[in-house]
């Protein structure tokens, strides 16, 4: 399995805690990037910590490739997160609310980290598309096309 790193801002402590339990207890290598007390904090940070983890991981991949690693984030909405992730170039950053939205932004736009708000989706749905976005894979064909439309 990939590695699993996962960052939060002080909105999204309690569901980061919940996914590093959920995600390590089911085989990932999950790495938590901080911060580790509800102190207030700067979810940009984060989202750059957990990024460049990820595009570390990722040196020389094409776009088309599965991920080797992939990230998470969580604020109170997600919205941040995904805002900050989405700036750095090769970070395909995706706010996800639903199985839906997590499986079809694998498939389709190879989604390197994904985005959650701890004050809009409830934990259980949350912890089931952290799990949905990490099992499916990148079908390429016309997607690839459009992936490295972003990329390009």
């Amino acid at each position: 399995m990939a590695i699993v790193y996962i960052g939060s801002d002080h909105a999204g402590l309690g569901l980061k805690a919940a996914l590093v339990k959920r995600l390590s207890e089911t085989g990932h290598d999950v790495r938590d990037l901080g911060p580790a007390t509800a102190e207030s904090c700067d979810y940009p940070v984060y989202a750059k910590k957990v990024c460049k983890k990820v595009l570390a991981d990722a040196d020389g991949a094409a776009p088309g490739d599965d991920p080797a690693s992939y990230g998470i984030l969580v604020c109170g909405t997600g919205i941040g997160m995904s805002m900050a992730a989405n700036h750095i170039p090769g970070i395909r950053a995706a706010l996800c609310g639903c199985e839906f939205q997590a499986r079809a932004t694998r498939r389709h736009n190879n989604a390197n980290v994904l985005c959650l708000g701890e004050r809009v989706t409830g934990q259980g749905v949350a912890l089931d598309i952290a799990e949905l976005f990490l099992s499916t894979a990148f079908e390429g064909g016309r997607h690839l096309r459009r992936v490295n439309q972003i990329e390009g």
